[in-house]
């Protein structure tokens, strides 16, 4: 996503809890040769425009989300656009799972959605040109998807009807200059995956990814350019009359009766 909308002349101010990543990330970004065309006409030959904060960010964690916004307004003066990517499953149900574990799953899945927009949403209303928030979902928060992981099912829901109703709160206060929409993005291949066939696959790499692919009617999983484009949309200026909406990125899953 953040090289999506850098290539689109965004600039891009972003935290991750590992700081090594974000900065291999930001780094891998600022060597994209669409990235750097936009860096020179933006901010001069030798500039960036994409920055990390510096320090790892926990964003269920209001003290970090706060360092975050600030460091962010600081330098910037704005935020346009809020992209609420974070997320994090567990396996178990209710029986289960630990209620430390539900708690954890809870304030990184829907928890930091609320703490970063409690911050941004005053400063988009203020704006001239107001702004748009992105929430991530996932079709785990629309229907059983063969994984027991009741804790993030339940908060990926949240996060759709917290988008919907805070999305209505600011059509009408602002007229519609503040949006708020959900990508929901469906079984996507990225190296998040071995992590989940670690936790729900046995650690058979290969196996996990034949049968998400399997499941999928397409025969095979999404990418998250997938997830981009759609993101991208939701937050241009030709998304200016949709607020409150989600956008299902999944290959046609949601709407399968599943494996045959």
């Amino acid at each position: 996503m953040a090289t999506l909308f850098a290539r689109q002349g965004a600039v891009i101010f972003g935290c991750d809890i590992n700081l090594e990543a974000a900065n291999k990330a930001a780094e891998q970004m600022r060597q994209d040769p669409e990235v750097v065309g936009h860096s020179s006409r933006k901010s001069g030959a030798g500039s960036s425009v994409v920055d990390v904060l510096q320090q790892s960010t926990d964003v269920t964690k209001s003290d970090h989300c706060k360092a975050f916004f600030d460091a962010c307004m600081a330098k910037h003066g704005r935020i346009d656009i809020l992209i609420n990517n974070v997320g994090k499953s567990e396996p178990g149900g209710p029986a289960e799972m630990a209620e430390e574990v539900w708690d954890y799953q809870t304030n990184v899945n829907l928890k930091s959605v609320y703490l970063m927009c409690h911050l941004v949403l005053p400063v988009m209303e203020a704006q001239e040109t107001g702004g748009c928030v992105l929430n991530v979902g996932s079709i785990a928060g629309l229907r059983y998807i063969a994984k027991p992981q009741v804790a993030y099912a339940a908060t990926k829901a949240a996060v759709v009807q917290f988008t919907k109703a805070t999305a209505v709160i600011y059509a009408q206060r602002t007229g519609g200059k503040v949006r708020l929409n959900t990508v929901i993005p469906g079984l996507m291949a990225t190296p998040l995956v071995s992590v989940l066939a670690d936790k729900y696959g046995g650690g058979d790499q290969e196996g996990f990814r034949k049968i998400r692919d399997a499941q999928v009617p397409t025969g095979k999983m999404g990418t998250a350019w997938d997830v981009a484009h759609a993101g991208l949309y939701l937050c241009s200026d030709e998304a200016s009359y949709v607020t409150g909406q989600e956008i299902i990125v999944d290959g046609g899953i949601t709407d399968s009766t599943g494996r045959i």
